[in-house]
C-alpha cells in the first residue's frame, strides 16, 4: 500500500514538475514572442503628458485655456491621503503589496472571460491601467478590445514599470493620466470640474465620489447620472471602510451626504474671445499649435479683465438698444418643427450658472397674454413690459417651439422660475479697442456682436471709413505747421475742380457759420473749415503726418479724405489717437507680456516700443482741442463724467459708420458701430448718438475705481505751452487760447 502511494506521489511529482517546466517554457516564449514588440518604459523617466496652455490678464486670473487634453500636473505629495486612499479601495486594493499583476484577480477575470465568452477580461490593477493609457498604440489597445494577447502584452509592460519606478512614481503617474470625463484628465482637473476647487482640498466624499467614477466617467458623471454618482461614491466609501482606511461608522456617514458640484461641465466662455483669439493665433504662429496644446506654456497678456467685462457689458447693451430701433425679427429656429420635443431639448448653455442679468437662450412654451418660457431647468415667463419694445402682441412675436434670447430679470433658484425681458441677437455689429498710452498694452478687444456667431475681429481685420474721427490728423499737421488752436478760417461755400467736374463739400447741417477758431471747427466737427486746411497744407503733407502717427492702411492724397473718406482699421486709429496724451509718443500696440513654458522658462517677453509721432507740443495742443470736444462740442455729453477726458466723434456721410475714440491721461479707447455690408445704420445714426454713449458706458466703472484710488491724473504739459485765458475765445467768436 505504501509502495503503492509513493508510486503515485513521484508520478505526480514528475507531472507537477513537467507541467511547471512546460508552463515556465510557454511562458518564456511568450515573453520573447513579445519582447519584441513591447514599448521602451525608460521613456517615462521623463514623463511629461500634454498639460493646459494657460492665459492670464495682466492681474494673473485665467481668462483662457487651450489643450488637447484639460490636465494640470500634481505631484505625490500634492494628492490628499483620503484621495489617495479611496482610489487604491476602489481600484486595486493590493496596489502597494503586488509587483504590478493581481493573479487572483486574473484568475477571476479569465472566469468571468470564459463564462461571458471572451467578451469581460477585466482584473486590470492601476499599474496596466496606466500601462494602458500610456501605452495603447503599442499594446494594440483600442476601445472595446479584450484579446488576451492584447492583456499579456499589457501585463508585460505593466511588470517593468513596477520594476523601474517606485509605488508612488507609479500612483503619481496614474492619478495625472487618468481621464475622468467632459475633458478633464488628472486629479487636479477632475477636482476643479467637479469641485471648482484644487485636489488637496476635497473633502472624504468627494475624493471617493472622483474615485468611485474613474471606469464610468462621462456615464456615472454627477452632470449625466446623480444616481449612478451617488452610487460608485457610496461603493469606494465601502471598499474604503473594507479595506481600513476609515471607520465603518465614517462610511456610513459620508454615504448620507448629498453629492454638491461646484464645477462647470462645460467650460464657461472667455470674458475677451476675440482678445484671446489674437493671442492664441500669434501663439501659434510663433510655437506651433503641438507647444501650444500639448507643453503646457504660460502666456501674461496685457488684458484689464475689469475693462474688458465693462465693455462687453456696454456694447452688448449698446447694440440690442441700437437693434430694437430696427424692429422685432422672427425667430430663426423653431424646436417643434425640426422634430423636437419641448421637454427633452438641450443647450451646452443651459448647463452653466444662469443669474439675474444674463441674456440666455429659451424655447417658448406657450404664448398669451404672456410668454412662456423655458431655459434648462428654469421656467420663465415674459410679461408684457418685457416685449413692449416690439410693438407687437405676444402671439405675433413667437410660436411655441421658438427659440429666443431672454434677458432674466428675476430669479428665484429655489422655485425654479423665473421673469424676464424679450431680446433678440442684434443685426448691428460693433468693436471696441482700449490701449494704455504710455505702454500700448492692449487692455481690451472686442471684435463683434457675439463670438460664437462670428470669430471675424472687427477690432483688427475690419477696414472702415473713419469719417470725422480723421479731422484731428489734419488739424495736427496744421498745428505743426503753424496754425494755433485761435486760427480763424471761414466756414463759407467752396468748390474745388476734380476729374469729374467740381467737388462742393458740406457741413452735416447744410449750413455754414462763417469765420470760427480751429479749436471751433473742431468741436463743432465742421466739414468745411477741414478741406479748407487741407487744402492749404496739401494732402500729401497730412498723408506723412497720418503714417508717422501708426496709419498702415493707404490714405490716398485727395480732399474728401479731409472728411473721413479712407478706410482704416480700430486698432490703428485708437493707437493713433493715443500719441495725442502720450506727449506725442506711438507706442507699438501688443496683447503679449510674457510667455514662460511649463518648468517656467522664459521664451518671451513683449516690452513697449517707443516711435516718434508729433511733437510733445504739437500733440499737447492736440490733447487740449480734443477735450474742448467733450467739454463744448460733438461729444459733450462725456463731459457729466467729470473726469480729464479728450475725444472725437467720427460719421460718415450715409451713416453706414460711427465712431467715438477718447482718452484720458492713461487709455485711450475706441468704438466703432456699423453692419457688415456697408449699408446705413439708419437716420441720424451719428457717433455722437450710437458710438459715445457705449464708450461712456465703458468708462463710467473705470472712472469710479480710479477715481477711488486717489485724485484724477492729469495731462503733461510741456514748457513752452502757454495759455490765454479769453472767454471770447472760448465761445469761438474771438482769436486767444492755446499757443
Amino acid at each position: 500500500m505504501k509502495s503503492a502511494l509513493l508510486r503515485l506521489i513521484r508520478r505526480a511529482s514528475v507531472i507537477a514538475l513537467f507541467i511547471g517546466a512546460a508552463l515556465a517554457g510557454t511562458a518564456t516564449g511568450v515573453i520573447f514572442a513579445f519582447s519584441g514588440d513591447l514599448p521602451q518604459i525608460s521613456a517615462l523617466d521623463d514623463y511629461s503628458p500634454s498639460t493646459i496652455t494657460r492665459l492670464y490678464d495682466r492681474n494673473g486670473a485665467v481668462v483662457a485655456e487651450y489643450a488637447i487634453e484639460r490636465r494640470t500636473i500634481v505631484s505625490y505629495r500634492d494628492i490628499p491621503d483620503n484621495l489617495r486612499n479611496a482610489i487604491v479601495a476602489a481600484e486595486d486594493g493590493n496596489f502597494f503589496r503586488h509587483a504590478g499583476l493581481s493573479i487572483p484577480r486574473m484568475m477571476l477575470a479569465l472566469a468571468r472571460d470564459i463564462v461571458s465568452r471572451g467578451r469581460v477580461p477585466g482584473g486590470s490593477t492601476i499599474t496596466q491601467q496606466l500601462t494602458r493609457n500610456l501605452f495603447a498604440n503599442d499594446i494594440g489597445f483600442t476601445s472595446g478590445d479584450t484579446s488576451w494577447e492584447r492583456k499579456v502584452k499589457e501585463s508585460l509592460v505593466a511588470i517593468q514599470i513596477e520594476k523601474r519606478y517606485t509605488k508612488e512614481e507609479i500612483f503619481t503617474m496614474y492619478c495625472n493620466q487618468i481621464y475622468w470625463g467632459h475633458g478633464a484628465h488628472g486629479v487636479q482637473a477632475a477636482s476643479r470640474l467637479y469641485f471648482g476647487k484644487p485636489v488637496n482640498e476635497l473633502t472624504l466624499e468627494e475624493a471617493a465620489m472622483l474615485a468611485g467614477i474613474i471606469q464610468g466617467n462621462v456615464r456615472q458623471s454627477p452632470y449625466v447620472n446623480m444616481e449612478a454618482a451617488v452610487r460608485r461614491r457610496n461603493y469606494a466609501l465601502g471598499r474604503m471602510a473594507d479595506e481600513g482606511f476609515i471607520t465603518r461608522e465614517q462610511a456610513l456617514a459620508a454615504q448620507q451626504k448629498p453629492i454638491v458640484t461646484r464645477g462647470e461641465p462645460n467650460q464657461a466662455a472667455s470674458v475677451a474671445p476675440y482678445f484671446v483669439e489674437e493671442v492664441r493665433r500669434q501663439l501659434e504662429a510663433r510655437y506651433g499649435a503641438k507647444a501650444l496644446y500639448e507643453n503646457g506654456l504660460n502666456v501674461r497678456t496685457t488684458l484689464d479683465a475689469s475693462l474688458q467685462e465693462s465693455a462687453n457689458s456696454a456694447l452688448d447693451a449698446g447694440l440690442r438698444r441700437i437693434d430694437h430701433r430696427r424692429g422685432w425679427r422672427a425667430p430663426l429656429r423653431n424646436i417643434v418643427a425640426e422634430g423636437q420635443s419641448i421637454d427633452k431639448f438641450r443647450l451646452a448653455r443651459w448647463d452653466r450658472r444662469m443669474s439675474a442679468g444674463q441674456i440666455v437662450p429659451a424655447v417658448v412654451t406657450s404664448t398669451g397674454d404672456t410668454i412662456a418660457v423655458r431655459a434648462g431647468k428654469l421656467r420663465g415667463t415674459i410679461a408684457k413690459a418685457g416685449y413692449a419694445w416690439t410693438g407687437k402682441a405676444a402671439r405675433q412675436l413667437a410660436r411655441t417651439g421658438d427659440l429666443v434670447e431672454v434677458q432674466i430679470d428675476a430669479l428665484n433658484q429655489d422655485a425654479g422660475t423665473f421673469t424676464g425681458k424679450l431680446e433678440q441677437a442684434p443685426l448691428v455689429q460693433g468693436a471696441v479697442l482700449a490701449i494704455e498710452n504710455r505702454t500700448g498694452r492692449v487692455l481690451a478687444m472686442i471684435g463683434g456682436a457675439n463670438f460664437e456667431r462670428s470669430e471675424f475681429k472687427r477690432a483688427t481685420q475690419a477696414m472702415r471709413q473713419v469719417g470725422s474721427a480723421f479731422k484731428p490728423f489734419v488739424y495736427a499737421a496744421a498745428i505743426d505747421r503753424g496754425y494755433t488752436a485761435a486760427s480763424i478760417i471761414v466756414d463759407e461755400p467752396v468748390s474745388y475742380p476734380g476729374a469729374n467736374g467740381a467737388w462742393t463739400p458740406m457741413n452735416y447741417d447744410r449750413e455754414f457759420h462763417g469765420p470760427m477758431t480751429l479749436r471751433r471747427a473742431l468741436e463743432q466737427s465742421r466739414n468745411i473749415p477741414a478741406v479748407k486746411v487741407m487744402s492749404q497744407l496739401g494732402p500729401a503733407q497730412v498723408q506723412q503726418y497720418v503714417k508717422r502717427m501708426g496709419i498702415t492702411a493707404p490714405i490716398p492724397p485727395y480732399l474728401p479724405v479731409a472728411l473721413g473718406a479712407a478706410e482704416a482699421s480700430l486698432i490703428e486709429m485708437t493707437s493713433a489717437y493715443s500719441v495725442f496724451p502720450n506727449q506725442g509718443v506711438r507706442m507699438t500696440p501688443y496683447l503679449v507680456q510674457q510667455v514662460t513654458d511649463r518648468e517656467g522658462n522664459l521664451l518671451e517677453e513683449n516690452r513697449p516700443e517707443p516711435h516718434e509721432g508729433l511733437r510733445a507740443d504739437t500733440a499737447y495742443v492736440m490733447t487740449n482741442l480734443l477735450r474742448g470736444v467733450v467739454q463744448r462740442g460733438t461729444a459733450a455729453s462725456a463731459n457729466a463724467l467729470n473726469w480729464p477726458l479728450g475725444g472725437k466723434t467720427g460719421t460718415t456721410n450715409d451713416y453706414t459708420d460711427a465712431w467715438f475714440i477718447g482718452f484720458d491721461p492713461d487709455v485711450t479707447i475706441g468704438v466703432w458701430i456699423g453692419l457688415d455690408q456697408k449699408k446705413p445704420l439708419g437716420n441720424a445714426m451719428t457717433g455722437t448718438t450710437v458710438a459715445l454713449p457705449i464708450w461712456i458706458e465703458i468708462m463710467k466703472p473705470y472712472i469710479a475705481k480710479r477715481r477711488a484710488t486717489g485724485t484724477p491724473p492729469d495731462f503733461a504739459r510741456p514748457g513752452n505751452i502757454v495759455f490765454a485765458d479769453n472767454e471770447a475765445f472760448i465761445a469761438g467768436t474771438q482769436p486767444g487760447g492755446i499757443r
